[in-house]
């Protein structure tokens, strides 16, 4: 991606899910001098929490349907032309892109996964790290495949689990991991 110059942001689109927390976090780094991202739109497959934040700062968002995906991702297509963005950021988005859309932004959509890839992809990642006595976990920003949590990885946290570690004590240390190591590899990619 080539650099661009002065204060001019890259038009940025968060895909959620659910509670929202990393796309708050993002919302907010959004607004400091040093992030070369403008959150401009914000989409969800289904009726999240996480929309209140793209309310809350007046931000255009979409609930798009994923029954058949090859007419969601056409109109996330569509929409995302429309809107002229050129950068993704998945936030706890429970799909998996096609190839056919992922080429459309080549080396632009990152995720954050709460495990320490390769390890754990998918869903309930603290569980299956408590259940099979990890001594840590953590959480990476990787580029998107189509592959599940499989593309490069940008940067990584470990998360020491403790003795008495639970599933939500464990999911607490990372998120908070993951507000910091998001806009640092967001930084890393386009600065």
């Amino acid at each position: 991606m080539e650099k661009l110059t002065g204060p001019k942001k890259i038009k940025t689109a968060v895909f959620i899910s659910g509670k929202g927390s990393n796309l708050n976090n993002l919302i907010k780094f959004s607004k400091t001098k040093k992030s070369p991202i403008i959150i401009d739109l914000v989409i969800s497959n289904r009726k999240a929490f996480g929309l209140k934040y793209a309310d809350k700062y007046k931000i255009n968002k979409r609930i798009i349907n994923f029954k058949n995906t090859k007419i969601a991702e056409n109109k996330c297509l569509l929409i995302l032309k429309k809107r002229n963005i050129q950068f993704i950021c998945l936030a706890g988005f429970m799909r998996i892109f096609s190839n056919n859309f992922i080429k459309n932004f080549k080396k632009r959509i990152i995720n954050i996964h709460p495990s320490y890839l390769p390890k754990y992809k998918g869903l309930n990642t603290s569980v299956r790290a408590l259940k099979n006595k990890e001594k840590f976990s953590g959480c990476t920003v990787h580029y998107v495949t189509a592959k599940l949590d499989s593309g490069n990885i940008i940067l990584q946290k470990k998360v020491k689990i403790t003795k008495n570690e639970t599933e939500t004590s464990l999911d607490k240390k990372i998120i908070k991991e993951e507000h910091k190591l998001y806009p640092a590899a967001i930084l890393k990619i386009l600065n």
